[in-house]
């Protein structure tokens, strides 16, 4: 009776968390997704080719000239992996979290639980994501307009033809990834719940959700700004291979380094604090306010 009782709690809290999850995901991608493409965009910049009318010098040229050239509709290329992704990638990304702080919760102090917890989420969202990245970047990195562009099923089909599914293939860049979501979702989580208690102490000066935004909104530009190296290797090694073939994730930071210098492994900063700084409070947010419909719900 009580292992029944117990089975039914955790099959509800993993629906709640994995239905609250999913929620944020969707909401966070459809609206954030032109400043990821935009990001990506810049990470794939390698050097100005003389009377290149495609090089970006900053992000209002980026828009305009993708609008110019590609069409509005443009700003969206790419939006399927990352709905298809972000959807069960949140859903896992929130139940894991939940999860994993259980794994600590004795043996560690209370505000390392959440780093500790953040960092085996982002191993196992990365595992998760990479296919879907890959496919990702290879769109975002087409420049043609957006009715000449091939769809998600048709790049698909042609990376497992041409590599396959392995680490050169639909896998290719899994380190980079690992990495890039093991460090953000470590700081991501880290600061925002060593910070929430706060949201008590200053509800009588600031309204809860705009604090909860604030720290939301610091907590993904603090994590986006400690990941970003293994971000700029992750879209040169899933990205089109030029004159350089970019592989390791250490040895494509080697090279980006040695080639364009330390602001090179920066690149696409700005828009992607643009996306994950306001995103990872959306995010944040939504999770918490449909975990607590689905919790009143189910109740």
């Amino acid at each position: 009776m009580a292992y029944s009782q117990h089975k039914s709690n955790f099959l509800q809290e993993a629906t709640i968390q994995i239905g609250a999850g999913a929620s944020a995901g969707f909401v966070e991608a459809c609206i954030m997704h032109p400043m990821d493409l935009i990001k990506t965009r810049f990470q794939l910049q390698v050097k100005i080719v003389q009377n290149d009318a495609l090089y970006y010098t900053g992000i209002r040229d980026c828009i305009r000239k993708m609008y110019i050239n590609e069409g509005f509709a443009a700003f969206w290329k790419g939006i399927l992996p990352p709905i298809l992704m972000e959807t069960p990638k949140r859903a896992l990304k929130f139940f894991s979290f939940e999860q994993y702080k259980k794994l600590f919760n004795d043996s560690s102090s209370k505000t390392m639980v959440f780093y500790y917890a953040g960092f085996l989420t982002g191993v196992t969202e990365g595992i998760l994501v990479n296919p879907f990245e890959t496919v990702k970047v290879q769109m975002q990195s087409d420049r043609k307009h957006v009715k000449l562009s091939p769809s998600t099923f048709a790049v698909t089909r042609r990376i497992l033809a041409q590599q396959g599914f392995g680490l050169n293939g639909l896998n290719r860049g899994l380190t980079a990834t690992i990495m890039r979501n093991g460090v953000f979702n470590t700081f991501y989580f880290g600061i925002y719940n060593t910070l929430l208690p706060w949201t008590k102490i200053q509800q009588d000066y600031i309204p809860e959700l705009a604090f909860k935004f604030f720290i939301g909104f610091m907590s993904g530009t603090l994590a986006s700004c400690m990941n970003i190296p293994f971000d700029v290797a992750k879209s040169r090694i899933q990205g089109p291979q030029g004159e350089v073939q970019y592989r390791g994730t250490l040895h494509t930071i080697v090279i980006v380094y040695q080639r364009e210098g330390f602001k090179a492994l920066y690149k696409g900063l700005v828009p992607k604090i643009l996306r994950l700084g306001p995103g990872g409070a959306i995010m944040l947010i939504v999770y918490e306010h449909m975990k607590s419909y689905l919790t009143m719900t189910f109740s």
